[in-house]
């Protein structure tokens, strides 16, 4: 009798550590699934979008999307016993951005990315107060870096609608300064109209001002802004709104 119960109470035993290995099982599963979409997320948000070219005693010198962006730090005096010259507390005399993109040669998107994010800079005012020692210099080039990603991935967008437009009934994307154009024409509905949609720096954070021109048919504003008001913002949103417009009001309707 007593040899029965005792091997009742190890197959409830090995019944309870085999219930305990599943759950863990399923726990490292949950785990590994967690850390793949972290590390997606990851490889998707980058925002390491500097490098540094020069860094000397009296400056250092770091580049921004394809070397096109120029950003030069000048130091202070060093630190007594900061051999390397880098302690944090070290005074930063003057931040200086400038454009090395050639405007004549480069494509109108690359130009429209310029802007937008010069825009950015000259709207933080003076970058020397934001970043008066190495210690704020890090959060800097964070900034700037999640800025100039945003921007170059609209620049992708606009490359992307240029060659595959005619897909989504897009017949002509054109820029002028910080607004795109976009020509929409379809048979099907009888209907050719222009949205021009203004751009700022923060784009894709926030719904972008538009206005519609109809030229042929019956789709104007109000159907446009329909469309519009049901694209959430965020990545990739010039994509999204030119296959919704397509979506919604550029197929035959049978």
């Amino acid at each position: 009798m007593l040899h029965l119960t005792w091997l009742v109470c190890l197959c409830r035993e090995l019944s309870d550590l085999e219930a305990q290995n599943e759950q863990m099982l399923v726990q490292m599963n949950q785990l590994k699934e967690e850390e793949k979409s972290c590390q997606e997320l990851v490889e998707k948000y980058d925002f390491t979008e500097w490098e540094i070219t020069e860094w000397r005693e009296q400056q250092a010198v770091f580049n921004f999307l394809y070397d096109s962006i120029e950003l030069t730090v000048v130091f202070g005096p060093p630190i007594d016993g900061d051999v390397f010259g880098e302690d944090p507390s070290r005074k930063i005399v003057s931040l200086n951005f400038e454009s090395l993109l050639d405007e004549e040669k480069a494509p109108p998107s690359s130009c429209l990315v310029q802007r937008l994010i010069f825009q950015f800079i000259e709207s933080q005012g003076c970058w020397q107060e934001k970043c008066p020692t190495l210690y704020y210099l890090p959060q800097v080039l964070h900034d700037v870096s999640l800025v100039v990603s945003r921007c170059r991935i609209l620049g992708e967008e606009i490359e992307f609608l240029e060659r595959w437009g005619g897909k989504f009934n897009l017949l002509k994307t054109a820029i002028s300064d910080t607004r795109v154009k976009l020509l929409f024409s379809a048979s099907t509905v009888f209907a050719k109209f222009e949205v021009t949609l203004s751009l700022s720096a923060n784009y894709p954070s926030a719904s972008l001002p538009f206005t519609v021109q109809n030229q042929i048919g019956n789709i104007g504003e109000e159907e446009v802004s329909a469309v519009l008001s049901s694209v959430p913002v965020g990545y990739h949103y010039l994509r999204r709104i030119v296959s919704l417009i397509h979506q919604n009001l550029l197929q035959d309707p049978r």
